[in-house]
């Protein structure tokens, strides 16, 4: 089995591991945390920027606007790719056009969050009651 290479660390011949071998795992991570953290940022950023946490008209506004401005990105870009690899990328229909009213889909999801929290005391009363009715069949 071989080991890891860290400082001081030997490897399955028994000889030291060189010692920028240790330097160079640790970038490698390094570098790895810091694309996912820029990811993350960007994204918390952008969220922020267009205040999708905000009004529901807002959030409504930008998925309307994602939806014009995405498919023409990605034509442009799957051109670009296929002009500095010379690949044919077939040609994808059309995306179909989607409503998707944010604020019904909200509403009725908190509600029905709502609705199911305010008869859990009553449903845990009666599930226990069953139970308790099937306990005492079954010792009998």
């Amino acid at each position: 089995m071989r080991s890891e290479c860290v400082l001081g660390a030997t490897s399955d011949s028994g000889q030291e591991a060189p010692r920028d071998t240790w330097f160079l795992q640790g970038w490698k991570a390094s570098r790895r945390f810091l694309i996912k953290g820029s990811v993350a940022g960007g994204a918390v950023y952008l969220v922020y920027d267009q205040e999708l946490l905000g009004p529901s008209d807002k959030s409504q506004a930008a998925l309307q606007k994602a939806g014009e401005v995405v498919p023409p990105a990605m034509y442009q870009f799957s051109q670009y790719v296929c002009q500095q690899t010379g690949l044919q990328i077939p040609q994808l229909p059309a995306p179909p056009k989607i409503y998707f009213p944010i604020r019904d889909s909200w509403n009725a999801g908190i509600m029905m969050v709502m609705s199911a929290l305010s008869v859990a005391p009553s449903k845990a009363r009666e599930y226990s009651k069953e139970g308790w009715e099937y306990v005492k069949a079954r010792t009998k």
